[in-house]
């Protein structure tokens, strides 16, 4: 086992490796083109960027950069990019409030550029005793039922005119509630959940294999295809939450469909704790729970894609695992979070290790209700 051990992390990250000292090639979209990065410089919701899995796998080589592996430095910048978002641009969105509970955050220039016109669904307050400037729903939208239909015509309306606005409609429907135990006051779109900022759930689980007491991860890669991160590094299951549906069943449900794992084998999933996170990104306002599951598979299965979603799967040695998450941006930016949780749980990282608290407690920035 690899374990990390006490050292002074650096200000910024320094790459030896030479696979990070060309650039990796992005195909862009949101209206943009292509652009080329290093390391952290090359994340975009809907940018695809290429590599291959001869790339991951010199990116985790030991040899490769023989003196960081005790740097968490690495670690650190992917945590930051998840919680973009200073505490002046947070000041630019406006509360989201139903039945005098603020249960979502949407930007200024969304509000006015977008949302304003539909008056007969959302009603701008200039400033009210409790919570100042903000949005509501129209008071006549009474029940859960026809504030979803009503918003979700809404959302269905921008995507159709804008088709860049909005990417990734699923119709597949988030609830909007003022915590993860609480009612929902309606269900949203869930490619639309960012741009009301409303709390988002999920489920995410490593899937690992231990061989003469060393532990292997099985890594996805996403397809191309996708509409979000295409051919960026997955956890080996992963979904959100849907409306009216538990953690234990959508695990089950995304372990088929994600993986081929039978329910004898995803029934056996430990739920082992959650990261949180608040990104911030333009009109999008991010209020990430990810519940975390860890699974030991049988050391001769063999994960099969069955959506569509994943190009291909990989078993990877944990340690080497670290590696590519602490020197690429090769991995879907959250995944980072659910396996460096992991790899507090598995000693592959330690107290003794400068920093070792500031980065635990930073995997646990956002609002947990």
């Amino acid at each position: 086992m690899m374990v990390i051990n006490p050292h002074p992390f650096p200000n910024r990250i320094r790459f030896s490796l030479p696979l990070l000292n060309r650039s990796i090639t992005t195909r862009g979209g949101g209206g943009g083109g292509g652009s080329s990065c290093s390391a952290f410089n090359c994340r975009s919701v809907s940018s695809f960027i290429s590599f291959t899995w001869d790339d991951v796998v010199q990116a985790s080589q030991p040899d490769h950069a023989p003196n960081d592996s005790s740097d968490l430095s690495g670690f650190f910048e992917n945590i930051k990019y998840c919680n973009r978002g200073s505490s002046e641009i947070k000041s630019e969105f406006i509360p989201l409030v139903i039945e005098d509970q603020i249960v979502g955050y949407i930007h200024n220039g969304f509000f006015y550029d977008y949302l304003r016109r539909f008056k007969d669904v959302f009603v701008f307050v200039p400033s009210d005793s409790r919570f100042g400037t903000n949005v509501t729903l129209n008071k006549t939208l009474s029940t859960p039922e026809e504030r979803t239909r009503v918003v979700g015509r809404v959302i269905k309306s921008l995507a159709e005119e804008e088709k860049e606005l909005i990417p990734g409609i699923r119709n597949e429907l988030y609830p909007v509630k003022r915590s993860f135990g609480s009612p929902p006051y309606f269900s949203l779109e869930r490619a639309a959940a960012p741009y009301f900022g409303i709390k988002a759930y999920g489920v995410q689980m490593n899937g690992f294999v231990e061989r003469d007491g060393k532990k292997f991860l099985w890594i996805g890669k996403r397809s191309p295809l996708k509409q979000t991160f295409p051919g960026m590094l997955d956890n080996l299951v992963a979904g959100g939450l849907p409306h009216g549906m538990s953690c234990v069943a959508n695990l089950i449900k995304e372990c088929e469909e994600e993986a081929g794992i039978p329910l004898s084998l995803s029934n056996q999933a430990m739920s082992v704790g959650a990261v949180s996170y608040v990104d911030v990104d333009g009109y999008r306002y991010k209020r990430d729970v990810l519940f975390c599951y860890d699974l030991e598979l049988p050391g001769d299965f063999i994960p099969k894609n069955q959506d569509g979603e994943v190009e291909s799967f990989k078993l990877i040695p944990v340690e080497n695992v670290a590696n590519v998450i602490r020197r690429t941006c090769f991995f879907k930016p959250n995944c980072s979070l659910v396996i460096l949780d992991f790899l507090f749980r598995h000693g592959y990282i330690r107290p003794e290790c400068l920093g070792y608290l500031d980065l635990l407690q930073s995997l646990r920035s956002g609002d947990f209700s």
